[in-house]
């Protein structure tokens, strides 16, 4: 079997990788840092172009495969620009940043990479970073007519406007965004596992509340003054368990069993039809229970069918036509 040699590693370390390329940008470089197994470099946003050469041209970072924004608000240059690069030849990337706020320009990267043209329009379209030097910065991702950048942070999550195809102008039409109703907090939480909130429903099941006293009430057609009785909302909760303590709780005593020994059918008493559970053997009744039914009258049987032919393949079999006989022309009249 031959073995194939090839120049790129098929894992590739970031020992002394850093090291080596701090060293190289000097004083280009603001902070370095290796995090979740990837080399981060930030460099001045100025001399951005400059660092990319050298990381191309002297350290083999050939192609720039990502240009990404990330928006921190609470800084005074809020924005963060991220170029991934790609050693082919030594299989390792790195990732270098530069910080720009909203009126900072940033130096176009389209000189070393033609791909950058697109990459930086996304990154301007979606938050608003502009890049001197580039000729063709336009929106790419967003609509035409298209108002903000919705990537920022301080972006509405509805936005400005929404679009829908009009039946009346027959096209697609922009207006304001109208939301039938606001948005809806879903409390994921399960009560099984104890929710330091009371649920709906639970007040229902606190100590009931003290019933007010009864008030008088005059009524003056008659003269006289009666109690009314305070507005109740169906049973209030049970202190103590419900239990049966004596027979007239649960309905049994002398009545009832004189109640379950009374028979329902007529009989007679001596004899049971089921004996051991007491039910008594119903007297005959004097109008004769119905008897089977009568059999019907014999039909007779079916005479066999004369057919023409006895042999059923043979009538199955379609005619034949004899052929018909050309005329000639002598026959003609």
């Amino acid at each position: 079997m031959t073995t194939v040699l090839h120049s790129a590693p098929r894992f590739a370390s970031n020992e002394g990788v850093m090291a080596t390329l701090a060293s190289a940008l000097g004083d280009m470089l603001l902070a370095s840092k290796e995090k979740h197994g990837e080399i981060v470099l930030g460099v001045e946003r100025e001399r951005i172009e400059d660092a990319l050469r050298l990381l191309r041209d002297e350290h083999d970072y050939q192609q720039l495969m990502e240009i990404a924004g990330v928006d921190y608000p609470q800084r005074e240059e809020r924005f963060e620009v991220v170029y991934m690069l790609l050693s082919l030849t030594k299989n390792h990337r790195v990732m270098v940043k530069v910080r720009a706020a909203e009126d900072t320009p940033v130096p176009t990267v389209t000189t070393l990479w033609p791909v950058a043209g697109w990459l930086e329009r996304e990154v301007f379209d979606l938050y608003g970073v502009i890049f001197e030097g580039n000729t063709d910065l336009r929106r790419i991702l967003t609509d035409y007519g298209f108002e903000g950048h919705p990537f920022r942070k301080d972006f509405p999550l509805t936005g400005y406007q929404e679009l829908r195809y009009s039946e009346e102008e027959k096209r697609v039409v922009y207006e304001p965004v109208d939301l039938p109703q606001d948005f809806r907090n879903f409390e994921f939480m399960s009560p099984w596992e104890g929710a330091d909130y009371i649920l709906p429903g639970d007040e229902k099941a606190g100590p009931a509340s003290t019933a007010p006293a009864a008030r008088p009430s005059a009524d003056p057609s008659i003269g006289k003054t009666e109690e009314v009785k305070p507005e109740t909302r169906g049973p209030s909760p049970a202190k103590t368990p419900k239990t049966t303590e004596t027979a007239a709780d649960t309905g049994a005593g002398s009545k009832t069993d004189a109640k379950a020994a009374r028979k329902v059918a007529k009989g007679s008493t001596g004899k049971t039809a089921n004996p051991g559970s007491g039910e008594p053997v119903p007297e005959a009744s004097v109008v004769p229970e119905p008897g089977a039914p009568e059999p019907t009258e014999a039909r007779p049987a079916r005479t066999k069918r004369q057919a023409k032919s006895s042999d059923t393949s043979a009538a199955a079999e379609p005619k034949r036509r004899k052929p018909r006989s050309k005329k000639t022309d002598g026959d003609a009249s």
